[in-house]
């Protein structure tokens, strides 16, 4: 019984799965050749979807769900939150590649949307060099606030006050 419990739901959850899948790609090649109209087109649908994928990327980091404390409510939150970013990471990418022509599909609903391709570049482009900086930006608050623990350190061993209590009575 435990075993034909475990075949349906596997079953059941790749239906479900493919389902989803399906719906974001109808959802996607309905609404990109929309986006890609618009004023600025493809270079400003990819360049708003890269930092939508690094803004998504910062708060999935920031929100991690495996914080211990809390209510039951504070950790479901957290992991709302955690999920909402993680979606808004991949979301962006899984929408673009959705409009790029299918590899072995000859269907008309397969083919390529013009000016997808332009926008997976700008995509790709924003996204590394808005990551990029972020990542150097954080990087050098985190050495600055190590050098300044660092330094106030040592100012307080300098007046015998950063020793420990076993250094001190010596």
């Amino acid at each position: 019984m435990g075993i034909a419990g475990v075949i349906l739901c596997l079953v059941v959850g790749t239906g479900l799965i493919l389902l989803l899948m399906g719906l974001w790609k109808r959802f996607a090649r309905e609404t990109v050749p929309t986006l890609v109209g618009l004023p600025g087109g493809s270079w400003v649908l990819g360049a708003a979807l890269g930092v939508i994928t690094v803004l998504g990327v910062i708060g999935g980091l920031r929100s991690t769900p495996g914080v211990p404390g809390g209510t039951r409510l504070v950790r479901g939150l957290r992991s709302a939150g955690t999920a909402i970013c993680c979606a808004a990471a991949f979301g962006p990418l899984f929408y673009l590649l959705s409009g790029l022509r299918a590899r072995n599909c000859r269907s008309v609903s397969c083919a390529y949307i013009p000016g997808t391709g332009t926008a997976f570049l700008a995509y790709v482009v924003t996204a590394a060099l808005v990551g990029w900086s972020v990542h150097r930006w954080t990087s050098a608050r985190a050495a600055e606030q190590l050098a300044r623990e660092q330094m106030r350190v040592r100012r307080l061993r300098k007046k015998g006050k950063g020793k420990s209590r076993a250094a001190r009575q010596r």
